[in-house]
């Protein structure tokens, strides 16, 4: 096949100006609720069920009971998480067998979305001792998330073709930090106010996790509108009698057969396994890693995750920018060096040392869009066509809130430990493998045997 490139990059359009806004709707969930707010205050619920009485500052050596498996509360939520990616990995296959050849797929990922956002929204109940609940609804958000994901990200392939996907998956991104952050700088200015308004900082909180939930669900609406018109299907046809369910399983044994003959996009699902795995611990034990164990407010930590917030925005635009001139494979790898020395850095930090905290979100913030962003478009270059959201399953399985191997040994060395620097230090281990796997794929390569057109710069 010829690597010519065939398509020229176009003005951006009115559906890939519909298509950003759910990147803005579901990372108010994302940043508000399972980044910052959720995972100090479960553990503060845990703490409270495990050890009633609890001193401020002091530490709750007694476990929880799971499934009768004792379980420390500082390590739930990780777990927690574990098991929603767990689960996720084996439903979002399937959902994205489904959604290849459903003929309202926009339907199908509002769907998802707006059962998520309920679930985001039932999260204000979660008080006093009540950690089942809260990670009961951890998972069903975090399923329902990655569903609608599976969905959206693989409409990419249908609004941008390979000389602009770049460009919009940068944007999409952007405009979700931007989004994050708004909301999170009204439930920040929630915190600092609290008192004057007669809260208590324990339902503060939960007002600030239902307005994300609100959120997520009202500016779903924008791109179910601007999308609504996508029907129909590029998917390879199955037998009508099997119908979609059955024909999606058909389809799903072949499709890990074949991704046998995609030697560099199986190469690429692994290193993105084990990057995007560190990439998401970070971001989802940041909170609580600033809370426990350096000691700082949670409002300090707001306001650190409000700065992020803005910085990330800017940073996923100037990633888009650096793509478009060395190529979106050298600034993802270059992109895991940095989230390296990130790791590092937040291991020596020393307890109550703001100005360090910062610099440390301000790099965070520069490299934390980028890096996700280009690595859903470098992916979107070697998917078959026709088997979009089939391949996105597998990519989902993995993305943002469903990481599963770092949350899981962040848990496990915090439980041996009771450290949380010891538990970040690990992370470094996912940076290095992955960054070496995609060092490993050759992508014009990849694009040529999934049968796609080359772009101009990758």
């Amino acid at each position: 096949m010829s690597s010519v490139v065939v398509n020229a990059a176009r003005p951006e359009t009115k559906e890939q100006r519909a298509w950003y806004w759910y990147d803005w709707a579901n990372s108010a969930y994302v940043t508000t609720t399972a980044t910052v707010l959720l995972s100090p205050y479960l553990t503060t619920v845990a703490e409270a069920a495990a050890c009633p009485g609890l001193a401020d500052g002091a530490d709750c050596t007694n476990t929880l009971s799971v499934l009768g498996i004792p379980v420390a509360p500082g390590s739930l939520w990780f777990f927690t998480v574990t098991i929603t990616t767990i689960i996720s990995a084996i439903v979002l296959i399937f959902v994205g067998a489904i959604a290849d050849r459903s003929p309202k797929p926009t339907r199908l990922f509002a769907g998802f979305a707006w059962a998520g956002s309920l679930a985001a929204c039932l999260m204000f109940f979660i008080a006093g001792t009540n950690w089942q609940l809260g990670s009961a609804l951890v998972v069903v958000a975090g399923i329902c998330l990655g569903a609608s994901l599976v969905v959206y990200d693989s409409i990419l392939c249908r609004i941008a073709n390979e000389n602009e996907r770049d460009r919009v998956s940068s944007k999409g991104w952007a405009f979700g930090y931007l989004g994050g952050g708004t909301l999170l700088a009204l439930n920040f200015a929630l915190d600092i106010f609290h008192e004057d308004l007669g809260l208590d900082r324990a339902m503060s909180t939960r007002i600030s996790i239902l307005s994300a939930g609100i959120w997520w669900a009202a500016f779903t609406i924008i791109p179910y509108l601007g999308l609504r018109h996508l029907t129909g299907t590029v998917a390879t046809p199955v037998d009508r009698k099997a119908g979609v369910v059955r024909g999606s399983l058909s389809q799903l044994r072949s499709t890990f057969g074949d991704l046998r003959q995609y030697p560099m996009t199986l190469t690429f699902l692994v290193a993105y396994l084990f990057f995007n795995d560190g990439i998401q611990t970070v971001i989802g034990s940041s909170s609580i890693y600033g809370s426990k164990e350096l000691g700082f407010s949670e409002s300090t930590v707001l306001g650190v995750f409000l700065f992020v917030q803005f910085v990330a925005f800017f940073g996923a635009r100037l990633a888009g920018r650096i793509a478009a001139s060395i190529g979106a494979w050298r600034t993802v790898l270059y992109g895991i060096g940095l989230w390296t020395v990130v790791v590092v850095i937040a291991f020596v930090t020393p307890s109550k040392s703001l100005a360090v905290f910062l610099a440390l979100g301000l790099l965070i913030g520069i490299v934390l869009g980028g890096t996700q962003a280009l690595s859903r478009s470098l992916y979107s270059q070697l998917i078959p066509r026709g088997r979009e959201a089939e391949y996105f399953s597998l990519y989902q399985a993995m993305e943002r809130g469903t990481s599963w191997l770092g949350t899981l040994i962040f848990g496990l060395v915090y439980q041996l430990t009771l450290s949380y620097r010891w538990a970040i230090i690990c992370l470094i281990a996912f940076f290095v493998i992955g960054g070496y796997l995609l060092s490993r794929v050759d992508m014009r390569r990849g694009i040529i045997e999934a049968g796609n057109p080359v772009p101009a710069v990758i």
